[in-house]
């Protein structure tokens, strides 16, 4: 079973830092530089000025100086004026978000934090599962960054069975009582959080979540961060673990939304192969706008493709009689999921990009909002949109359990979990 415990976080203290809503930030790699720079503004102690040290974490290689270690300092800094405090016990923190998602709804999601032990997933019996392949560069950023602070600063994002419903029980019971902090997020997102000091409590919800399979949702590049760090320093202690927000899978407001896809620097030859491709290998409805619609009924590879140059919006429906040849090179557990068809047929297929390419964003973008996809395309931003349907939670924890990577942002849990709410020390 995963190794889950509560842990002696280090947090803000409000009273010296300033408010909670001028402190926390998106995790690092949604935040751009002028959005960085907004945030310092409101605040310079706000948590990017410690988990965003410099502006390109894709190119750590481009920081110029040592930002890390200007993490390092200002923590030290900080801890020594008081603006971030040690708990004296171990216990979990809740944190419920009340939002309204992509799809109009309003929703409220509740998990916790709590430190777990990271594994291998590839080793006999490992019971925490990713489904995304990860890129070399956040990796290195993260590495780097995890070295010189001895903190995770921004939490991995993690779901888990609750078949019979007793996470959500020991979740509700936790928030009975006032939570310690309220604010509102960037998106308007409301958010509350509580200390649960009834250490039995937090006991339980630890047992809880460590009683299957853990699947990270969102934070792969900070999961593979944390074991690389673990190795390197070797034998026991807290930098076995790394921190993670946990949420039952029971939990209603949990929603998986779509990452759509965007291709830029396409010359003719190219878009005219991409073409070739869509009409050999799916059948073509023109429609305006091309939603894709909701995922299931039995329709596999099926996806919206705006080009505004050759004047087509389409939806286009994987044909598997025709495709079937061109797809025994892909997983079993990926011939069922539109992202990886969309991967294969046609970045890999029509397009010729590789592994490489794909990882370092080379000609290719992703955003899960469709009125950015449709603005970029119509702007010249970019030369064809796809839009994508929702991957269902229940196929993301059969690719992971399969063992499969999937293509990198293939799913898209909203809302992000804060960082800075709360730290784990990787240090007695």
């Amino acid at each position: 079973m995963p190794d889950v415990q509560p842990f002696a976080a280090i947090r803000y203290d409000p009273e010296v830092a300033g408010p909670l809503e001028q402190l926390v930030a998106p995790p690092y790699d949604v935040v751009d530089p002028a959005w960085r720079r907004s945030l310092l503004a409101r605040n310079a102690r706000n948590v990017v000025a410690i988990d965003l040290p410099h502006d390109d974490p894709d190119h750590p290689e481009r920081a110029t100086g040592d930002p890390y270690g200007e993490a390092a300092h200002t923590i030290e800094r900080w801890l020594a004026e008081g603006i971030l405090v040690r708990e004296p016990e171990a216990t979990v923190w809740v944190l419920r978000q009340r939002f309204t998602s992509p799809d109009g709804e309003l929703r409220t999601r509740t998990g916790f934090f709590a430190r777990v032990r990271v594994e291998d997933p590839r080793a006999p019996g490992s019971r925490i599962r990713p489904h995304e392949r990860t890129q070399p560069g956040p990796k290195e950023d993260r590495l780097r960054l995890t070295r010189a602070t001895r903190l995770n600063l921004s939490p991995v994002f993690s779901v888990f069975p609750d078949p019979d419903g007793q996470a959500r029980a020991l979740l509700e019971r936790a928030t009975a009582q006032e939570p310690v902090a309220r604010f509102v997020e960037h998106d308007q997102t409301s958010s509350a959080v509580w200390r649960v000091d009834d250490l039995a409590l937090a006991d339980e919800l630890a047992a809880a979540a460590a009683s299957s399979e853990l699947l990270i949702a969102d934070g792969h590049h900070r999961y593979e961060t944390a074991r690389t760090y673990a190795e390197e320093v070797g034998g026991e202690g807290p930098h076995r673990y790394t921190l993670m927000f946990l949420c039952p899978l029971s939990d209603p407001g949990l929603v998986v939304f779509p990452i759509h896809r965007l291709l830029s620097g396409l010359d003719d030859e190219r878009r005219a192969a991409l073409w070739a491709r869509l009409e050999l290998l799916f059948q073509l409805e023109e429609r305006d706008p091309p939603w894709p619609g909701a995922a299931g009924n039995g329709v596999v590879g099926r996806f919206g493709v705006i080009d505004p140059r050759v004047g087509r919006t389409v939806i286009a429906t994987l044909d598997s009689a025709r495709a079937a040849r061109e797809l025994t090179d892909l997983p079993a557990a990926l011939r069922e999921l539109d992202a990886g068809i969309l991967e294969q047929l046609i970045l890999r297929g029509a397009l010729a990009m590789n592994e490489q390419d794909i990882a370092a964003k080379r000609g290719i973008s992703y955003t899960p909002r469709v009125e950015r996809a449709l603005q970029a395309v119509a702007t010249g931003e970019a030369d064809v949109a796809f839009l994508l349907r929702p991957t269902p939670i229940e196929q993301v924890r059969e690719i992971a359990a399969a063992g499969v990577p999937m293509p990198p942002k293939s799913t898209f849990f909203y809302p992000k979990v804060p960082t800075g709410l709360v730290f784990n020390p990787l240090y007695e």
